[in-house]
């Protein structure tokens, strides 16, 4: 153990570290893997990304997580075995990026992994008395680094929780850190399973940061998007496109109480569910087609995210939003989110020279490097981002 003690205090004293983070999202639809080089901590730090990809999962593995995600009755057995089996498997999937890469695992010097969320509840989601926040994140970070042989750091979202906050978003630490810009405020809108945004000042004042989760992304546009074309999402908007919004639904998707709970807050998919639409489709007296569904939840997404930055942000000062996430190739989407919000450019996060889809990647190698780095910085003394280090560290052996 010790000297993996020493190593990590050699990696600690480094100008520039090559890390590689993961990311799983809720979408299930691979591992993102991002190797970056990262010089520098907190408002300093400078990050370029050498090589990104998505390896896939296959739906086999979706199945066997679907049976113990964002489910409260599940095979504890089930979630037992995930918890080393996503671990294992993403270890090898590292190790075949490398490869491709032409990296050795000894040049890398750790492993940011955020692991597959399969539960979200927040206090104001479980209504618990005497209970605090909670998140679960599987794919254990021992079977990682034992796998790779390289340092793993891995449950970000823990320390968070425990300092006060609700586990998510924890994109606004990278955000802050890497897309800041005194010349224009700008909203980070990332658009994953669930859709977030960080608000970044021109000011440069950590204080004035503010994000927050603003309801479903594509969580239930994919869903729905599998069960009745079978694909895995609706490519570029053009279901969306095809069909008619239904005012009915739509507004009665709005009155869900998540969206009169104060900002900040964080919600996952086990409130945004097949389930929940299906109970509120009950309550409509036509049937909808599709096609006409599928447009509705669209403009559900587009609508909650435009309701909350008018809501959270001050209307009167000028803004520019950066989109990423899988929501940002929704042509249908984003141009809703556009009508919605009528003099705010919208733009591609990939214009500040990171890819969109690399994105919470990228992120997660952030925190890591914060975590060897280990600053602290102070974002005021409100909800939601507590000014901690975050993760835990897994040694190869």
């Amino acid at each position: 153990m010790k000297q993996h003690i020493d190593h990590l205090q050699a990696i600690s004293q480094k100008g520039e570290r090559r890390i590689i983070g993961l990311m799983s999202g809720t979408s299930l639809d691979g591992l993102d893997v991002a190797l970056c080089r990262v010089t520098g901590s907190g408002t300093q730090t400078q990050l370029s990304v050498e090589h990104f990809t998505t390896v896939p999962y296959d739906e086999a593995f979706r199945n066997e997580v679907r049976k113990v995600f964002a489910q409260q009755t599940i095979d504890f057995q089930q979630l037992c075995v995930m918890n080393p089996y996503i671990g294992t498997l993403h270890g090898g999937m590292i190790l075949q990026c490398l490869e491709k890469w032409k990296v050795a695992p000894a040049q890398v010097d750790l492993i940011a992994s955020h692991g597959q969320t399969v539960f979200h509840a927040p206090r104001k989601q479980h209504m618990l008395s005497g209970f605090p926040n909670a998140t679960l994140q599987i794919g254990d970070a021992d079977h990682i680094a034992v796998h790779t042989g390289i340092i793993t750091i891995s449950d970000f979202r823990q320390k968070h929780i425990a300092a006060g906050g609700e586990g998510a978003p924890l994109a606004v630490y990278g955000d802050f850190f890497l897309f800041s810009n005194p010349k224009e405020n700008r909203i980070l809108l990332n658009m994953g399973g669930i859709a977030n945004f960080t608000y970044l000042p021109a000011s440069l004042n950590a204080s004035e940061v503010f994000t927050t989760d603003t309801g479903p992304g594509n969580t239930l546009i994919d869903a729905f998007t599998r069960r009745f074309y079978h694909q895995p999402f609706d490519e570029n908007g053009h279901i969306a496109a095809s069909g008619q919004v239904h005012g009915e639904l739509l507004d009665t998707l709005k009155r869900h109480s998540f969206f009169s709970q104060p900002f900040p807050k964080t919600t996952g998919p086990e409130v945004f569910s097949t389930t929940f639409v299906e109970q509120v489709m009950e309550g409509c007296a036509a049937k909808l087609q599709p096609d006409d569904l599928i447009a509705t939840l669209t403009r559900f997404t587009a609508e909650t995210i435009a309701g909350a930055i008018h809501h959270a942000l001050d209307d009167a000062l000028p803004y520019v939003m950066y989109a990423s996430g899988g929501g940002a190739h929704n042509q249908t989407l984003m141009r809703a989110i556009s009508e919605l919000l009528p003099g705010l450019p919208v733009k591609q996060l990939d214009e500040l020279g990171v890819s969109g889809d690399a994105k919470e990647a990228v992120l997660f190698a952030v925190l890591a490097n914060e975590t060897m780095a280990g600053t602290h910085t102070f974002f005021g003394a409100k909800d939601g981002v507590p000014g901690v280090s975050l993760g835990k560290i897994s040694f190869p052996g």
